[in-house]
Parts: C-alpha cells; structure tokens; sequence
C-alpha cells in the first residue's frame, strides 16, 4: 500500500523532495515520503474551504518549510501538523511511527495552533503562554507555524469577512511582529502585505492600483540605477552584485500615515542592495554611493557595527537619487544577506543528513525571547500579560552604550529608568539619578542611539507611582508594578498586625503571640489565604475586619 502511495506521488510531494534535497542532499525522504502517505490518509475525506482536498495544506505548509532550510523532521511537523488536532490520529500513533521528535514537534505546533483574539482574555493569554513555552523548548515550533500561518493568509480568500479580518488581525498584531525578531523579513513582509488586504482592503487596492500604473516607470528607474551602480563599483574596484525591487505595499501605507503623504508624495517606492564579499567593501561601496547622491539627513543607519537584537546587519542610507528621487540604499555582505532573509534559520547546520539544534549562544542572543519566558512565568494577570507581549514584538530599537562600552538595544521612547532596570531589578528600584554623556540628565530622559549612560544609585531611594509613566520596556513596567504591589502589601500588613493586636489587647494576646504558637496558620483555609502575610494584609486592606478573623480565632 505504502509503494503504491509513493508511486502514485503527486508532482508537488516531488517538488518538496527537489527542495529539500537542494539544500540538505543527505535527506531521509522516505521519512518525508511516509509522513505525505501518512498524512493525505489522516486526511482523505476532509476538504478546505476552497473545495481542495485538505492534504494540499500541510504539503504547502512544508514547501515554506522547506524555503526557511529546516531539517528533514521540520519538514515531516509540516505534514502532519494537522493530524492529531483535526482527524482521528493520536500523538502514540505520530511517535511510533515517525519518532518522539516529530511527535514533540506536532504537539507543540498543536498546542499553539488555537490563540483567538475573540476569546475570553483568560484563555488567549493562556494560549500565548503555550505558545512560548513551546517556542522556548524548540525554536522550530514557532518557525513551522509561522509557515502554517502563512499559507493560511495566501488561501485566506474562500472565508467570510469576519473571519477574515479577524485573522488578519491576529496576524499583524502576533506572527508578523514574531517573524520580525526572527529575523525572517521576506516572511514578515509577506505576512503584513496579505493581513492588510484583508483589514485595510480600500487603502491596499488603491496603493496596488497606484503602484501598478507606475511598474514601466519604475523597472526603467530601476535598472538606469543598477546601471549606473555597477559602473561606479567596478571604477572604484568594488566588486558587487545590485538588485533594486520595489518596497511592499504595507511598508509604503505605514509610510504614508507616518508622514501624513500621499500617493504622488511617495517617491522612494524603490529600494536597492548592494552585496559584497567583504565588511570593509560594505563601507567602501557606502562611499561610492554617497559620492554619487546627496545622502538625507538623518537616514543612515549602521546595523553592521551596531546589529539589530535579530542579529540583522547592514548599513541603510537614503539618498537623492536620479531625478530627484529619494531611494533607499541597503548595503551587507553575501552572510549578512543569508542572515538577513532566513534570519535564525539561517543558524541550522547539517551534518551527515541531520539537523543540529540551533546553537546556544545563538538561542542567547534572542533575549526577547527570554523576556517572554520569563513574563510568562511572572505576570499572572491576562491583560497585562498580553499587553507585555504585544508591546515587546513591536519596538523600534534604540543602542546604547554602557561606560565600559557593552551595547544595549532599547524600545523606541525608553528611559534611563528603562536602562536601570536593564542592568538588574535592585539598581532600577534604587534609582537616583543617571548621566547620559557626561551630564546629569532627569530619569524622564529618553534614550538616543549613541547615549553613553551611567546610572547613580541610593539605597533610601525607591520607586515612586509616576515612574510606569516614563518606563517604556515591558521589564521596567513590571518591576516597578512588583516594587509598588509589595510596598503597598508591606504596609497593610503592618497596618493589619496594628488593628489586631489592638483588638487583642483585652485578652493579653499579640499577633506575635499567635504568629510563634502557628494558629493563624489554623484558619488560613477559612479565609482562603496562602500564607499568614497575606491573611494581615487583608486585615489591613479592609477585606476582612479583625472582629471576623478574631471570630474565628478564638472561638473554642
């Protein structure tokens, strides 16, 4: 049955094989042959929403696999995400027949594969939650649903409009901006072009028609720039391969509104990038274009000397161009361009037909992951937990430097109070003040690129309420949240244990009393509190009174 499955192949399962093989020649694509077998079987009476049989999703779903370079078992994950969530095969049967790797890959993909904006806050977060759990034990979990969500997108067109919008929505606001840290940006370019037609639909075709009428104009643009490019490369003894392609559609919006422009007043619709084999010739290829166009104020970037958190690098220049057309300018050597359009997938190796796990010190590098472990373990409340993710997929980042050089990236708008915290919990809690360049500046001080920063600290200094208004990272937020929610619990504590004994005193008893002989301990469950601490400040706080809890405590 099994050959004549594989026999009987369609053409698609063999385009996968010759993608796969392209880049991993070692590849067990029987696996790969069984895990399509296995799949379309699971499958075979289920039909999407377009009228086609339901395997041709997980098999596209492994051919982006298969475009980000994963390993074999990846790519089998692909095939069978959809096995144990939506047919009648259980996660036993995946491992026995394709092995506690896969089977760990499909479940955690499983587990992911239901967050709804539409949902009761409680079970979103609680499905973020699993979603960087998932992430955290196994980066590819996150990268094969990135690749399911993606051909979801593309196939987005035969579901209502509602529900359109509403994973659309989901898209912008989760898997791009994840796709993004990954570093995958012809990913996450796709996947915010495809969530905008569907939110924005008016604005997206009207910027389609707009780009469209301009396609002749622009190819000509394009290739009299290469043209030039390249002869004033090899005059200057660079040796560089050009392309030019024009920007993506959301890209331009998100431009448009930032600067309030229309259509006619977008002019760099074009970007160009230029890749050389050297980090010394990405700088002499930079002098080249500079001496040819006007750079704009304010546009360079050098992510090369200062990379971006994804590990991206390149330098970006805006220049005034032929016809006076601002175009942006991207210059990186032929590995920064790998890293640049596989991001961390670019981080896999393949010895003897396997793939190694990513390295760890490349796992280290994403401390915005660990960020996301981390809240996920300490921030209990669903609004804030959710509100701390989204705002740290979004930033755009700032680099700072510390007064023995260490860099640090910071979101967009942050503060010393931010690079305090930063450093470690108890400096930003005892905060003081901070020079910023030699000069002492206010802890409202916003972070620029380039700021050296060097923090003063006092241990009678703390945080005061006002400090979330200036904190822009999620960590200083809620740390400072933490700090004030212990301090405020400190003193109905203390103010609990006062009523108390005050209460007490007729008796010739004291908190202290009951506290060394354990029977507050004896009513904890009545009150249902966790420990004695929390039973005072309840006390203090006014939720139960000291006659309630003496009711209790002394009654025979």
């Amino acid at each position: 049955m099994e050959e004549l499955a594989q026999n009987t192949a369609p053409d698609e399962l063999a385009g996968l094989i010759g993608r796969v093989q392209a880049y991993n020649p070692q590849a067990d694509i029987g696996l790969i042959r069984r895990a399509y077998d296995y799949s379309a079987r699971m499958h075979v009476d289920q039909k999407r929403e377009s009228g086609e049989p339901y395997v041709t999703h997980p098999l596209n779903v492994a051919m982006i696999i298969a475009q980000l370079k994963l390993d074999v078992p990846s790519i089998v994950t692909g095939l069978l995400h959809d096995v144990v969530e939506d047919t009648q095969a259980s996660l036993a049967e995946v491992q026995t027949a394709f092995g506690p790797e896969v089977a760990q890959l499909v479940d955690g993909v499983t587990k992911v594969s239901k967050i709804t904006f539409q949902s009761r806050e409680e079970k979103q977060a609680e499905n973020f939650r699993k979603m960087i759990i998932a992430m955290a034990n196994d980066i590819r979990v996150v990268l094969i649903k990135l690749a399911d969500r993606l051909h979801n997108m593309r196939t987005l067109d035969h579901l209502s409009a509602d529900r359109q919008q509403e994973i659309a929505r989901e898209t912008m606001e989760i898997y791009a901006p994840i796709a993004h840290r990954l570093g995958i940006y012809w990913l996450k370019s796709e996947l915010e072009d495809l969530s905008f037609r569907y939110l924005n639909p008016t604005a997206y075709q009207s910027l389609k028609a707009f780009v469209a009428a301009k396609r002749k104009e622009r190819e000509e643009y394009i290739a009299n720039v290469i043209e030039i490019l390249s002869r004033r490369m090899s005059d200057s003894g660079v040796t560089a391969e050009i392309t030019g392609r024009p920007k993506h559609f959301f890209s331009i919006h998100s431009k448009m509104q930032e600067l309030g422009l229309s259509f006619e007043e977008i002019y760099d619709l074009v970007a160009f990038r230029i890749i050389v084999d050297t980090v010394r010739e990405c700088y002499e290829a930079l002098g080249v274009v500079h001496a040819n166009w006007k750079p704009v104020p304010g546009r360079f970037k050098d992510y090369i000397a200062l990379p971006k958190a994804n590990m991206y690098q390149s330098l970006h220049s805006t220049v005034i161009g032929p016809r006076g057309q601002r175009m942006e300018v991207q210059i990186r050597t032929r590995e920064m361009h790998k890293v640049a359009e596989e991001g961390i997938a670019a981080h896999w190796s393949y010895k003897d037909g396997n793939a190694r796990d990513l390295k760890e010190k490349d796992t280290e590098r994403f401390a915005w992951l660990r960020r996301l472990i981390e809240w996920q373990q300490n921030l209990k409340d669903p609004q804030e937990f959710l509100s701390t993710v989204k705002d740290d997929l979004f930033p755009e980042e700032v680099f700072v430097f510390t007064p023995k050089g260490d860099v640090f990236d910071f979101p967009l708008g942050s503060t010393v109070i931010d690079f305090a915290y930063r450093i470690h919990s108890q400096v930003g809690n005892h905060l003081a003040g901070a020079r910023v360049n030699g000069r002492m500046v206010p802890l409202r001080y916003r972070l620029r690129s380039g700021d050296t920063v060097e923090v003063l600290t006092s241990e009678k200094q703390v945080p005061g309420k006002d400090w979330t208004n200036y904190a822009a990272t999620a960590r200083a937020k809620s740390r400072i949240r933490q700090w004030l929610r212990n301090q405020q619990a400190e003193r109905s504590r203390d103010l609990g244990i006062s009523l108390i004994d005050h209460e007490l005193e007729p008796v010739k008893l004291s908190v202290t009393q009951l506290r060394a002989n354990k029977r507050l301990d004896g009513v904890l469950a009545e009150f249902s509190r966790r420990d004695v601490d929390s039973l005072l400040a309840a006390v203090g706080y006014g939720i139960i009174t000291p006659a309630q809890l003496l009711a209790k405590l002394l009654t025979p």
